[in-house]
């Protein structure tokens, strides 16, 4: 990622975290004028932020189509709401036709402490998405990455790690110990020898001890991957309900579940690591988790609209240099589609 792209996305994340805020402030006082011209400047200052209250927008609409399960509790008050001049993504037309989105209106239909609510559990929801995590991240490692960006570091030691995008590492090497923790995304390592220290790798609870080897590990929501080019590797995970106790060699893969349970393979040893050269390699994996290692390299959120979908099994090689095309070929191969709802945001349905 360059500079240019770093400085353009603090200024989409600096904009919907604004965005947020003007909701709730509309939504508390919709008849104050000085507040509703003051919010009209901010609009038109830039295109983030006219992009950011429609993205803004949109999920505050979405939060009023209540599933069925709430239906009855929700239904008067978003009925009542439609009668009233129906939703803001109706009214707001400037998406379409090229003007620049109207302020919100006043939504009587529901009540203003309801409304309220919403708007200010949206924009708690914005913080925790945007800046919670990162800023817990920033704290804790000592190299990260952004979005699509790759990084080769340097250990004191000599050993060397090749960050992928959207992660972050924490180096604590202490006394006899060589000890880094992969606290997100993934990485590729190139450990020197050294038979008086072991070098250990923590991800979660998955921990991986190497003398001399260079591996891959990707750490995700639902579990984690280890792939070995070359040398050995021991891969452990002692607190579990199922421990894993595995030594991999060149050409091993193994992949593990947190909720439990293990898969282990072979493959030619270059595919450890094949995200350096920009192909993304999928053997066997759920759609939801290849999803979550291709979003690394993409700026827009990538949502799946079921479960079911996520569950499918994928397999294939991906050009990561054009990961929007490679979703397309991951959904499509289950009969899936990919929509752009906002040059933030993609969704992924079944047809």
């Amino acid at each position: 990622m360059t500079a240019a792209d770093k400085i353009e996305k603090e200024a989409r994340d600096r904009a919907a975290l604004e965005a947020g805020r003007w909701l709730v402030a509309l939504e508390e006082s919709p008849d104050d004028a000085e507040l509703r011209s003051r919010f009209e400047a901010w609009l038109s200052a830039s295109p983030q932020n006219a992009a950011a209250w429609v993205d803004t927008t949109d999920v505050y609409d979405m939060m009023a189509r209540t599933p069925p399960t709430l239906g009855a509790r929700w239904g008067p008050h978003v009925a009542g709401n439609q009668e009233n001049g129906g939703s803001v993504a109706r009214r707001r037309t400037g998406r379409r036709t090229g003007r620049r989105p109207p302020s919100p209106l006043p939504r009587r239909g529901w009540g203003r402490r309801t409304a309220l609510g919403i708007a200010a559990g949206l924009v708690a929801a914005i913080v925790v998405v945007v800046a919670a995590p990162m800023l817990l991240l920033r704290i804790e490692a000592d190299h990260l990455t952004s979005t699509a960006e790759l990084r080769s570091v340097e250990l004191v030691d000599g050993s060397r790690v090749h960050l992928g995008p959207d992660s972050a590492l924490a180096v604590e090497f202490a006394g006899g110990e060589r000890r880094v923790r992969l606290l997100k995304g993934q990485a590729f390592f190139e450990v020197v020898s050294d038979p008086e220290r072991p070098f250990r790798v923590v991800a979660r609870d998955l921990s991986a001890e190497v003398l001399g080897t260079a591996f891959d590990l990707r750490l995700g929501e639902r579990g984690a991957g280890v792939a070995v080019r070359r040398g050995r590797v021991g891969v452990d995970r002692e607190e579990a309900e199922e421990p894993v106790a595995q030594q991999l060699g060149a050409g091993d893969w193994l992949q593990v579940a947190w909720d439990g349970g293990f898969q282990r393979g072979t493959a030619p040893p270059d595919e450890a690591g094949a995200w350096l050269q920009g192909q993304m390699v999928v053997r066997d994996r759920p759609l939801a988790d290849a999803v979550e290692e291709l979003s690394r390299y993409h700026s827009a959120f990538i949502l799946l609209t079921d479960s079911a979908l996520g569950a499918r099994r994928v397999s294939g090689v991906y050009n990561l240099d054009e990961p929007e095309q490679a979703l397309v070929a991951m959904a499509g191969a289950h009969g899936a589609v990919v929509r752009r709802l906002s040059p933030w945001l993609l969704l992924v349905s079944a047809e």
